[in-house]
């Protein structure tokens, strides 16, 4: 498999965001949240979905320019709509403001209503860990439906996925959790790929649990994490919490029959060394994981890792030896490139 130098990465897909229209600063970080995306090993949501980008880009269901528009200002938070505009742009701008405003607040959120995809979420919170704070970022496409309710049979809801991370003195904490078993890039990805999942993580679309993506394609559904025989009202419930925080916050969403693909997103920061003190804080949060590392495993499995850390050592690794692109990833590039008339990035290299 080859690999492929991040930085080469970065400035290919910069300058295909570029050729088709977009504003350089939102170019940039697009390209480096989706990279980002495949050195934590997230391959579903980091450049697998360039294609849908760039189109949404060439139809004005994405805008490529602008700003977003201030519809809300308080002390804790502001309400922003993001007009279509490039979700990692928006939620870079808004983590970024966040985190200026917590310094002085202790906390700080902002709700967008109306972005467009927001890409791989567990690529935003180690930027602002490295500042010492804590970040909580969450999504929900108020456009479209893929998860049934607990006790239901038809979609209601996206997978809704959260993510968050803090600091500690162990490193960056950071999680990325859908409140559905699986998520709509896997399923496709498995159906295209003619595979299924090891376990039933979809419904039929009479409410059977199935591991088939087709049952899925055939008017199915994503399974609440926690399953239909299982702990799955409290997935359910969690998906709710993600609707209310996002879709409800935001003022604009499904009851509002949107169109095209996009976001309603909450971004929160919150400053430790406002509440108390930060190296307190870090402490605890050090122990917790520390002591998590230390438990001793089940009998013959491998030592208890903590969230995000298989994908922080996975990007140090790509990171210094190249990133290892999901097998689709390569020739889509390169006809995106053609396409553009943009050079292809080169392999770094070539491993077994």
């Amino acid at each position: 498999m080859n690999r492929y130098p991040a930085a080469a990465l970065i400035a290919t897909t910069t300058a295909l965001f570029r050729a088709a229209g977009m504003q350089a600063d939102k170019a940039e970080v697009f390209a480096e949240t989706l990279v980002e995306g495949d050195l934590l090993g997230h391959d579903t949501h980091g450049l697998n979905l360039l294609p849908q980008y760039l189109d949404a880009l060439a139809t004005g269901d994405m805008l490529g320019a602008g700003a977003p528009t201030i519809i809300a200002d308080i002390a804790a938070g502001q309400t922003w709509d993001g007009h279509k505009l490039p979700g990692p742009w928006l939620v870079r701008q808004a983590a970024d403001f966040a985190s200026e405003r917590a310094k002085e607040t202790g906390i700080f959120a902002v709700s967008i209503r109306r972005a467009h995809h927001i890409a791989c979420l567990a690529a935003y919170p180690e930027r602002i860990t490295r500042r010492g704070q804590m970040m909580i970022v969450t999504c929900a496409d108020p456009a479209t439906a893929s998860v049934a309710p607990f006790g239901g049979t038809r979609r209601l809801y996206t997978p809704n996925p959260l993510a968050a991370g803090w600091p500690s003195d162990a490193g960056p904490v950071i999680i990325d959790v859908s409140m559905s078993y699986t998520t709509n890039g896997m399923t496709g990805r498995l159906r295209n790929e003619g595979s299924i999942f090891a376990h039933d993580w979809l419904l039929d679309r009479d409410g059977t649990p199935t591991n088939d993506p087709d049952a899925f394609a055939n008017e199915g559904t994503l399974q609440p994490l926690g399953g239909a025989a299982g702990a799955g009202h409290k997935g359910f419930a969690l998906g709710l919490l993600i609707e209310a925080l996002t879709c409800a916050l935001s003022g604009y969403a499904r009851a509002d029959e949107p169109t095209g693909w996009g976001a309603a997103v909450l971004v929160l920061v919150i400053d430790p060394g406002r509440f108390g003190s930060t190296d307190a804080f870090t402490r605890e949060t050090g122990w917790i994981v520390a002591q998590a590392r230390a438990n001793p495993p089940v009998a013959g499995g491998p030592p208890v890792r903590t969230p995000g850390e298989r994908g922080l050592q996975r990007k140090a690794d790509q990171l210094a030896h190249g990133v290892m692109l999901h097998s689709v990833i390569p020739p889509m590039l390169a006809d995106r490139c053609r396409r553009a008339g943009i050079e292809m990035t080169a392999p770094c290299s070539s491993t077994d």
